[in-house]
Order: C-alpha cells, then sequence, then structure tokens
C-alpha cells in the first residue's frame, strides 16, 4: 500500500473520530503508566554482561559453589582492644546474628522472631560468614577438640605400649612385679611425651586453660605477631581478616539466586543487625557497612528516584521549552501549545507500559530513554503542527530507527536494552504524534453549521486551519527566525567554502575522539552521595582493597602437591607483580592475598613466603583439620573446586581489565587443572572493555551511519543523491560534536557508545525533513536557492523549534545524581546542540553540491521568499 496513504487514512480517521481517538490514547496510556509503575530496577550483573557469555556462566557457577559478592563490615578501633576483651564476644554474636546461626533460645533477646535476626535466620539468604569472632571461636574449638583428641590418642599408645611391654617381660622370663614395673614405666615415657607437647603447643598459643576466646593470651598468638616490634601488629596471613592495628573485617556472602529484592531486603537486614545495641562495641569500636553488593543494591534504589525527578524535570523543561518557541501570531489556546508535551507523555507511557508488559527491567541505560523519547515525540508532534508532510516524518522517524538497530548488535545486554526500547518508543511517538496529535488539532477547527456534514470539506478546511494555525506559532519567533537566517545566508552564498570547513573539522574531531577520555572508575560515575560508596572509600583507606577477585580452581583431585604447589607459586608471583609484599603489606599495592586454599599451607611470614613441600597424605591432614566453618569458603567436600582469591583496589575499569589481563597471562596451570577468573569486578572490566574502546564506537559510528543510509536508499529506491544529501550534514556533524566535546575537555563514560548513534539518529531526522521540503519546492519548479529559502522559512524554523526543545529535553539528565547519567547528558547536550546547528547550515551547502549546479544568488524578491516571509 502506499505509504502517503495509508498514513493520510489513518490521519482522516483520527480526525473524523477525535473523541473517539484522544479517548482510546488516554485509556491505553492510563493502563501503560500503571503497568509502568510496576517497572523493577535493576544494576545487576546480568544487565551489563551477557548470560550467553563463558565469565558470567563461570561467575555464577563459583556463586553456586561460594556464595556471592561479599559484604563488608569494616570495624573501626584498636585491634588489641577489640579481640582481648569482651568486645570479641559481641562480634562473634553479630556474625552468628548475620549467619542465621542463634539458638532458639537467644532468640528472644535479640528482637525476637520479627527481628533482623530472627528474619536472617528465617529467610536462609545468607550462605557463611568469615569474621575475627568466629575465626577466633574456630580456632579455639579446633584446638580444644584436637586436644582432647590428642590426649585420648596419647593415653591408648600408653595402654598399649604397656600392654606391650608387660608381654615381652613375661615372655623373657621376668617376674610379674618386673613386668608390671617395666610396663608402667613404658606408660609413663609416652604420656611424659604428650605432657612435653601440651606444654609447647601451650607456650605458643599462650594457653592458661583450655583454648577459649576469653583467653587474652591464646588470642593474642593467634592474631599478632610477635616477630615485628610494634605491639598490636596483625599477622600478614590474617589480613582477609585483620587488615591492620586499627580495623577488622567481617565478610557476608550471600546465598546464590536471589531475587534482587531478596538480596536488597537481605543488605537491610544486615544493617539493621549491625545497628543493634546487642554488638555496640564497649570500647569504642564502630561498624561500617559496604562492598559492592551494597553499592549495587543502593544504585537500584536511586534508579526509580531518578526515574521520577528526570520525568518532572523533563515536563517543566518542555513546558517551558514549548511556552518560548510558541511566542508568534495568532493566538491560540493554551492547550495547545502545551500538545507536543501531551503527546510526548502518552508516547512515554505507551513504551514504558510496554516495557513492562514483556517483563523488562529498569536499567540506568533505559532511563536515559526518558528524555530522549520526550524529545522525540514533541519533535514529531512539533513538525505535525507545522504542516510537515507525514510521509517525511515517517521516513526521519524510520530513518532513527535505523540507527537504534545498530545497537541491538552490541554484547552489552543494556545497551541492547537501550536501543530495543528506543526503537519501540520512536514508533509509538510517531504513531502517538500522528493520531492524537490530528484529533487534538481537530477539535479545535472551526466547527461547520449545525446543518452541514461533519465530513464534508468544510471539516478538512477547518483541520487545514488549524494546523496552520499550529504552524504559525512555530515558524513566527526569534529563535526560528534567527537560525533559519543564520543557515541561509552562509550556506547558501558560500556552499564550497562551508563543506570544505565542515570536513576538515569533522576529519579532525574523528581523530581527536580517539584521545578523549573516558571516565571508567566506577567510585566517579555513581551518585558521590550514597553512603556505601563513602564506607567502600573507607575500606579502601583501611585495608588497601575494596573489591575481590577470585580464581575457581578445578580438578579431580585438588590435594595433588603439584597444585598446591603451583596456586602457592601463582599467587606469590602476581602479589609481587602488582606491587604486594609480606613486609610492607598491601600499601600502594594493587592486589593483595584473601581468603582461599594457599593460605592454608603458607609458613609463619604469611602470603608471599615459599610454600612448604608437602606429601598428599599431608595436604589431606592439613585439610581435614580445617574448621568446616572455613573448609566450605576455601574449597568443596570433594576437594574438587577450590578458590584463589585476591583483594583489589578501587580503580578505573580500564586499568582493571589491563590487571585481569595480566593475571590470565601468567595464568599456566598443571595439567588437569583448569581454572577461569570470576566475580564481578571480572565482569565490569569485561563490560567495560566492550563498550568504551574507541574502536567499537567508531565501528558502531560508522553502523549507524551505514544502516541510516540504507533505510534512505531503500526509501528512495536507489537514488543515491537523494540518499546522499541528507547523510553527508549527518556524518560530518558526527566529526564536529566530537571536536567540542574533546576541546571543551569533557569526559566520556561507558554509555557513550550510544553517544554516536544518538546523534546520528536526531541529526538524520532534522536533515531529512528538511531535504524532503526542499525538494518539494524543487518539483514545484522552484530553483535550489529559492527551495531552500521557502523550506527554511517553514520546516526549518519548525526543525530549529523542536530541535531546541529536544536538546532541553536531553539536558535535563544533567540535573540526575547519577554522575554517569549526569555526564552523559551534558555530552548529549554539546553534541546535539552542535550537530543541530551544523545540519541546519551545511545541509544547504550539502544539496547544492549534490544537485551539481549551484545558483549563488537569487533575485532579491520573488515569490518564494514572500512565501517564507
Amino acid at each position: 500500500m502506499n505509504v502517503a496513504r495509508l498514513l493520510s487514512g489513518l490521519a482522516g480517521a483520527a480526525g473524523r473520530r477525535p473523541w473517539l481517538t484522544i479517548g482510546v490514547a488516554l485509556a491505553l496510556g492510563l493502563g501503560g503508566a500503571v503497568l509502568a509503575l510496576g517497572l523493577h530496577p535493576s544494576a545487576a550483573a546480568d544487565t551489563f554482561v551477557g548470560k550467553s557469555s563463558s565469565d558470567y556462566q563461570a561467575t555464577q557457577s563459583f556463586y553456586k559453589t561460594f556464595g556471592e559478592e561479599p559484604v563488608a563490615v569494616l570495624v573501626k578501633g584498636n585491634l588489641q582492644q577489640l579481640v582481648l576483651s569482651s568486645d570479641l564476644e559481641r562480634l562473634a554474636g553479630l556474625e552468628g546474628c548475620l549467619s542465621g546461626n542463634v539458638p532458639a533460645k537467644g532468640l528472644a533477646q535479640l528482637g525476637g522472631a520479627a527481628g533482623p535476626c530472627g528474619q536472617l535466620a528465617r529467610a536462609r539468604t545468607v550462605k557463611a560468614v568469615i569474621g575475627p569472632g568466629t575465626f577466633i571461636n574456630e580456632a579455639a574449638t579446633e584446638l580444644d577438640a584436637q586436644l582432647q583428641n590428642r590426649n585420648l590418642q596419647a593415653r591408648q599408645e600408653a595402654q598399649q605400649a604397656q600392654s606391650i611391654v608387660h608381654r615381652q617381660a613375661l615372655a623373657q622370663g621376668l617376674s610379674a612385679a618386673q613386668a608390671t614395673k617395666l610396663a608402667s614405666q613404658a606408660s609413663k615415657v609416652i604420656l611424659t611425651a604428650y605432657t612435653k607437647e601440651v606444654l609447647t603447643l601451650g607456650l605458643q598459643y599462650g594457653l592458661r586453660g583450655v583454648p577459649s576466646v576469653t583467653d587474652p593470651g591464646f588470642v593474642s598468638q593467634v592474631v599478632f605477631d610477635g616477630s615485628v616490634k610494634t605491639p598490636g601488629t596483625p599477622k600478614q596471613r590474617f589480613a582477609y581478616l585483620f587488615p591492620n592495628r586499627e580495623t577488622a573485617l567481617v565478610s557476608v556472602r550471600m546465598r546464590a539466586g536471589l531475587s534482587e529484592a531478596q538480596r536488597t531486603h537481605t543488605i537491610a537486614l544486615i544493617r539493621a543487625a549491625v545497628a543493634m545495641p546487642q554488638w555496640r562495641l564497649e570500647h569504642g569500636g564502630t561498624y561500617l557497612v559496604t562492598g559492592e553488593p551494597t553499592i549495587v543494591s543502593d544504585l537500584t534504589e536511586r534508579l526509580s528516584s531518578a526515574l521520577e525527578l528526570l520525568l518532572v524535570a523533563v515536563a517543566l523543561a518542555m513546558a517551558l521549552a514549548l511556552g518560548l518557541v510558541f511566542t508568534g501570531r495568532p493566538p491560540v489556546p493554551g492547550w495547545v501549545r502545551l500538545l507536543p508535551l501531551a503527546v510526548a507523555a502518552l508516547a512515554v507511557a505507551l513504551t514504558f507500559g510496554a516495557l513492562a508488559l514483556v517483563g523488562g527491567r529498569l536499567t540506568i541505560a533505559q532511563v536515559a530513554v526518558l528524555p530522549v523519547l520526550v524529545g522525540l515525540a514533541v519533535d514529531y508532534a512539533i513538525q505535525f503542527q507545522s504542516r510537515t508532510e507525514a510521509r517525511a516524518i515517517a521516513l526521519a522517524a524510520v530513518a532513527s530507527i535505523g540507527a537504534f538497530v545498530v545497537l541491538l548488535s552490541s554484547p552489552v545486554p543494556t545497551v541492547r536494552g537501550f536501543g530495543g526500547l528506543l526503537i519501540v518508543g520512536v514508533a509509538l511517538a510517531f504513531a502517538t504524534a500522528l493520531m492524537v496529535g490530528t484529533a487534538a488539532l481537530a477539535l479545535v477547527a472551526r466547527r461547520p453549521s449545525p446543518r452541514t456534514r461533519v465530513h464534508g470539506p468544510r471539516m478538512y478546511g477547518g483541520l487545514a486551519q488549524a494546523w496552520r494555525e499550529a504552524g504559525e506559532l512555530v515558524r513566527d519567533n526569534p529563535l526560528s527566525r534567527g537560525v533559519v537566517r543564520l543557515a541561509l545566508v552562509v550556506a547558501v552564498q558560500r556552499p564550497g567554502r562551508v563543506l570544505a570547513v565542515g570536513v576538515a573539522l569533522a576529519v579532525l574531531g574523528w581523530g581527536l575522539d580517539t584521545q578523549t577520555h573516558v571516565e571508567t572508575d566506577i567510585t566517579k560515575l555513581v551518585p558521590q552521595n550514597m553512603q556505601s560508596l563513602r564506607n567502600l572509600s573507607a575500606l579502601e583507606r583501611a585495608s588497601g582493597v575494596g573489591g575481590e577477585i577470585d580464581m575457581m580452581v578445578s580438578a579431580n583431585d585438588l590435594t595433588q602437591p603439584k597444585t598446591i604447589e603451583w596456586m602457592s607459586s601463582y599467587e606469590s608471583a602476581v602479589l609481587k607483580r602488582f606491587g604486594y609484599s609480606s613486609t610492607r603489606g598491601c600499601g600502594q599495592a594493587e592486589l593483595c592475598p584473601a581468603f582461599s586454599l594457599p593460605a592454608l599451607f603458607q609458613g609463619p611470614g604469611g602470603s608471599g613466603g615459599t610454600p612448604p613441600k608437602l606429601k598428599q597424605s599431608e595436604v589431606r591432614a592439613l585439610l581435614a583439620a580445617i574448621p568446616p566453618y572455613f573448609s566450605q569458603e576455601a574449597i568443596t567436600a570433594d576437594r574438587r573446586v577450590a578458590t584463589l582469591a585476591f583483594g583489589i583496589r578501587l580503580m578505573p575499569l580500564s586499568r582493571q581489565q589491563q590487571v585481569i589481563e595480566g593475571m590470565r597471562a601468567a595464568l599456566h596451570p598443571p595439567a588437569g587443572v583448569s581454572v577461569q577468573l570470576v566475580g564481578l569486578p571480572v565482569l565490569a572490566a569485561q563490560a567495560d572493555a566492550q563498550v568504551a574502546s574507541v574502536a567499537r564506537r567508531m565501528l558502531t559510528l560508522l553502523a549507524g551511519l551505514l544502516a541510516v543510509g540504507l533505510v534512505l536508499l531503500v526509501a528512495f529506491r536507489g537514488d543515491w543523491r537523494r540518499a546522499a544529501a541528507p547523510l553527508l550534514p549527518v556524518a560530518l556533524a558526527t566529526g564536529w560534536s566530537a571536536l567540542i566535546v574533546f576541546l571543551l575537555r569533557v569526559p566520556l563514560n561507558p554509555m557513550s557508545v550510544m553517544l554516536g548513534t544518538l546523534v546520528i539518529a536526531i541529526s538524520t531526522e532534522f536533515s531529512v525533513l528538511l531535504c524532503e521540503r526542499t525538494r518539494q519546492e524543487r518539483l514545484a519548479g522552484a530553483t535550489i536557492a529559492e527551495a531552500l529559502r521557502t523550506s527554511y522559512g517553514a520546516t526549518g524554523a519548525a526543525v530549529a523549534a523542536s530541535g531546541v526543545t529536544a536538546i532541553i529535553g536531553f539536558g535535563v539528565l544533567a540535573l540526575s545524581d547519577i554522575q554517569m547519567l549526569r555526564n552523559f547528558g551534558i555530552v548529549t547536550l554539546i553534541d546535539l546542540s552542535v550537530s543541530l546547528v551544523g545540519v541546519l547550515i551545511s545541509l544547504p551547502a550539502a544539496l547544492l553540491f549534490v544537485e551539481g549546479r549551484v545558483e549563488m544568488r537569487l533575485p532579491r524578491r520573488s515569490p518564494a521568499v514572500a512565501r517564507a516571509r
């Protein structure tokens, strides 16, 4: 079916039954808004890394085995006062509460079943908790158990020796008394050796009796390093529990497979538990809850408030912009002036309602869709009001969709979601502007006589009058007149010079775009006032690390000595490469040791020392001696999967990716052993490498231009000149905007991969509408210069007006407290402003160039000029 006829038919149907059209649209919009209210924001890992990714799948497997990323509870205060006083028991109680292992009889004193401890126990969302209190208590329990086992073993050995010696003595002909005496002496030898062993162990651990967390001597020997001069210095091998003399760490790992609501609720319970008065430290110590899961959780909550703020800000900004744009004559009702905003609101409700209907989630990139969609919907409505041909607007919309389709090829889910939502949104915005805009304008048309049929020529004449009056409002304002005058004076009179300068500046911009700084430090891309972010910075200052990179080591039997030796030597080499040593500690090192299997086999010098040579039986014996509560965090019960963990400093994701690549390059495991880097830092660095690279930005830019060119070529039935005319200014605009961003030193961020596509989509719309209006004038017999003046006086003014309102809509992203959105909004504001002015100025030159024959001047007075004026 002919496109123009189809669009005309739809508009005619809406104009004949305006109240029905508006009623149906409002009902759909209300339903969409209700559905949109049920959208759940998400900043989860699967929003920026595809589930089919090998790293993602390995990370999920690791989470199922060992738990998700740890929530860190930082305990600040003098370490000696913490572990050598009753505060250690309070800390152990808190750890038990967090793990959900509170005895039923003690639960009543901790808020009951409705308290944080009771809810954590009932929810069972925490897989494991590793902290100083639990560690020391488990060490005491295990040591006591070993002593009791050794005592029993010594008594059995003594009895066995006594029995053997007694029989041998009798066999040698000694009397019963002599045999009994010798047997007793043999028993005493065994028991004396055991006594010396216990005394040695007691001296080693400072034991005064049964090992206990209340024994300061025992605790001191376990925690503190007696070989250093500074008292209270913890052993480096326990840095994951005691980073320094002023801090301790509790790590809480949640179970895998939790929903975002469960994860957020669990974090809230952890915070509530930490704040309970029962765990308040008597010696001035304080708690801080932080870690990557808390950052993600808080950012998820901010997404909802960010969308609400942007919705209000966009509405106010658009209303103000439309009030400034519609300042001409003739006067019309105020609601007509705000009609584009109403169309945009309806399009937004329908788009986000559709997202909720298909079970979508609200990611940080999809929040950015809101101002983009509002800007485009307002633009379409203004173009319809200014009597731009519906077919031209449809072509511009389809070309914009072509640019957004390129984003669907991105390996990053959130980028694909951004593109997909905009594709749906643009289609709905165009349909809404066509149908609802036509129906609304029909209501202000001149009413026919009561005796006149409502579907006759007078109705269409009244509708045309309404379109004309709205169009005059757009064209007759100082902003539109100024932009049009600038474009015509510069480009028509000096087209060759305009294109030459434009090409030179674009090439310079494309070259300098490779040098533009891309901000990838996650701490600078999220709201700076988040308490969890401040706590994470405090964690890094105290411990030297802000996150954890895990390596999942798999084999049929990990107790083989060669595997343990390789893991230990690899850990030592990687730590040394990235700045860590056992004497300096973490300091400014990029990687630090964390709790994992190799730490269990290090000598007293701590991490980084030469691993001892062990037999497989010794390895198995040592693993069997590890408290079960801790062994599950280092190696599975079947000894097939283990962790090799490293703490990592907060750093830009680009540098983080370099560290990860360095770790991968150093991997040379023994035969039969497989190793995979897993965890949120690995996934985040991978996603950043995919979206922030210069090569990918350039490829996305080129693909967007090719997609738009293909759409135009198909629409114009292979007429390459007609397709090239609007595409040339768009291509140049991408270079100009890149140049301005570089000169202003505005940093890009991982969302910038979508920036070039936005510039192409918006600029294409401006360019196509102007080109098609110029072509209409040319077909009517006007010269190229006359056609340009006429089209710029009508469509050009509307393009300038709608472009300004769209840019203002995009600019409200700068109001977001999410730094990534704010920076993206600022860069988008700059880019689209540059592209709008650039397209308006360079398009006439491009048309003249493509026409192949330039008419440099035009008569001072002509019908075309009169019509434009």
